[in-house]
């Protein structure tokens, strides 16, 4: 089960990202804009999601993804540490995030990143 310390470092390890506390809780930022944070206790992060894939994971996994009041009006959704299958999963839903923060400077020079294996890009030159 990944905890806080997998998603600080997964999250570092990605391009131009940065921790800064923000709320009293661990944010963080790609090229200074908010990707992800660690909630409350850290049993959970909180991360960018367009509104109708949020939607459809809420109602796809309730027990893993949610939306807090307070972010409903955002593209945010909070995912439940525990109920992720992995690091792998975890690694997925911060580069993903990371892609809807990330500058096209960025993009371009990581296309790959985020991408699921075999997805676009993989079999580039």
């Amino acid at each position: 089960m990944p905890d806080a310390e997998d998603v600080r470092r997964i999250a570092l390890s990605l391009p131009d990202t940065t921790e800064k506390t923000a709320w009293s809780m661990p944010t963080f930022r790609v090229a200074g804009k908010m990707f992800a944070t660690l909630p409350e206790d850290e049993t959970s992060i909180a991360v960018r999601c367009p509104k109708e894939e949020r939607d459809e994971l809420v109602l796809a996994e309730p027990e893993k993804f949610w939306i807090a009041g307070h972010e409903a009006q955002f593209a945010w959704v909070r995912a439940r540490l525990a109920a992720l299958e992995g690091e792998d999963e975890l690694r997925d839903i911060l580069a993903d995030s990371w892609r809807q923060a990330a500058p096209t400077r960025l993009l371009e020079a990581h296309p790959r990143l985020g991408l699921p294996a075999g997805g676009p890009g993989e079999f580039e030159g």
